[in-house]
């Protein structure tokens, strides 16, 4: 055991060495802060060091270390992933990239260039300081990186008009098992020159290569417009009454949230939500004016054709962000209530109502509380499994749980994560939503960066 310490021991000074002082933090209480994610799923094992880079060139030389001793590399942004997709690895690194947090914004080109650890608010702001925006909406935007946001295609409220993070990435700079720095796109709208890298590395989850820099695409600041709020007596009622409406417009918002999770907010911060509803349906219209009246109006129409209980609109923007922040911190209240695992499935939308209803039958089978949100114009769900962790009983019926809700997307011909990630979480389920032939490729192109396995392991794959 005594040799085996040495052994480690003299690779982690050369390390050390290599870059500048404090950079390398191997203390226990400080690299205890950095062997979980958000999604606290119990697999975090014990890295030797935590490399808390300040640049590129770190990170290559992290890597390059890495690759000559074959020591495992995990890749970490802010840590408020949901699928353990940054969990620590025993006797690896963790590379995190919360100090790389510059951001430039080049308003003729619209666009934003930005390292990994910047948030996504910070992004929001230095754009709208320009009239621009950044539309990738996740619910955490204040506190996750744009890192993250690339590792996971991180989606959000406004993805369902908008779209999710790959359609704003044209430029990448991306650190290779061997600790070669690639360079792919730039600030130009229109590229096809060779294979369309950016899309393999966006949503690989760190187990491609380490992204050092993205070139995002801005554009105009989003118009303000209007707000609708439907209450429904069910959540099959509003997920209907979401079907219909998807079908003929396009909202900007269209979030829905269930009886379980309006009272949890309620009782972690009073948002005014009416805890008799069985569900809420929030949705927006940023159409210009005239049109955006319209799409309100079939929003309603259709909200009352699936029977809601009361619909009302509102044009006054500090109102409609009550809701909108009820939304938010769902995932916050529902942490109050117990121990939760994080579900993200989804479903093409038609499918929504099915997907819901058998949500609801899960919960009522394994005895456990399932609390449900949802980006519900994307048809991607976020069943939030509630559980005691101090019970065997409790947290056995929420792993089964679980697994059955995967089980229940991959039934209906959807998907086991919409934005969240596989992560260590649910790589268990992949093989069975992807298949044989689907989970070779992805092994393939695995193999081909990363032939010794060094980055994430234990991730997704």
């Amino acid at each position: 055991m005594e040799a085996d310490a040495t052994m480690v021991e003299a690779p982690l000074d050369e390390l050390v060495a290599a870059l500048p002082p404090g950079v390398v933090v191997t203390g226990a209480a400080e690299v205890e802060k950095y062997r979980e994610d958000f999604a606290r799923d119990g697999s975090a094992g014990q890295p030797v060091a935590v490399v808390r880079a300040e640049d590129a060139e770190q990170v290559q030389a992290a890597v390059r270390w890495a690759a000559r001793h074959r020591v495992p590399v995990v890749p970490r942004g802010a840590g408020t992933g949901l699928s353990g997709g940054s969990s620590a690895v025993d006797g690896g690194i963790t590379i995190s990239l919360d100090r790389m947090r510059a951001i430039e914004i080049d308003p003729a080109s619209q666009v934003a260039v930005v390292e990994p650890g910047a948030l996504n608010a910070e992004v929001k702001r230095a754009a709208a300081e320009h009239g621009l925006w950044y539309p990738p909406d996740p619910s955490s935007y204040e506190i996750c990186s744009i890192g993250g946001n690339l590792a996971t295609n991180a989606g959000g409220l406004c993805c369902v008009k908008y779209g999710v993070t790959t359609d704003y990435v044209l430029g990448m700079d991306v650190v290779l098992a061997d600790g070669t720095l690639v360079r792919l796109g730039g600030k130009q709208i229109k590229d096809v020159a060779g294979l369309s890298l950016m899309k393999l590395f966006v949503g690989s989850e760190g187990t491609l290569g380490v992204i050092t820099r993205a070139v995002l695409r801005l554009i105009p600041r989003q118009v303000a417009g209007a707000t609708l709020v439907s209450t429904f007596p069910s959540v099959v009622a509003a997920s209907e009454a979401v079907v219909a409406i998807r079908s003929r417009v396009r909202c900007s918002m269209l979030e829905l949230m269930d009886g379980v999770t309006i009272n949890a907010v309620e009782d972690w911060r009073s948002h005014g939500l009416d805890r008799t509803a069985g569900a809420l349906l929030v949705a927006q219209s940023d159409a210009p004016p005239g049109s955006c009246e319209q799409e309100v109006a079939i929003v309603r129409e259709w909200c009352e054709a699936a029977g809601a209980d009361e619909v009302f609109t509102t044009t006054d923007a500090d109102e409609a962000e009550l809701f909108v922040s009820a939304r938010r911190n769902a995932f916050h209240a529902l942490e109050a209530r117990g121990s939760v695992l994080f579900e993200d499935v989804g479903v093409p939308v038609p499918l929504l109502p099915d997907l819901v209803d058998g949500i609801g039958e899960v919960a009522r089978e394994c005895g456990v509380e399932i609390a449900l949100v949802a980006h519900a114009g994307d048809g991607n769900t976020h069943p939030l499994v509630v559980y005691d962790a101090a019970d065997p009983a409790s947290a056995a019926g929420a792993r089964r749980a679980f697994d059955a809700v995967m089980a229940l997307a991959i039934r209906l011909g959807g998907t086991i994560t919409g934005e969240h990630g596989v992560g260590r979480a649910k790589k268990g389920p992949l093989p069975d939503q992807l298949g044989p032939d689907v989970m070779a490729l992805n092994r393939r192109i695995k193999d081909a960066l990363d032939p010794d396995g060094i980055l994430n392991p234990g991730a997704v794959l």
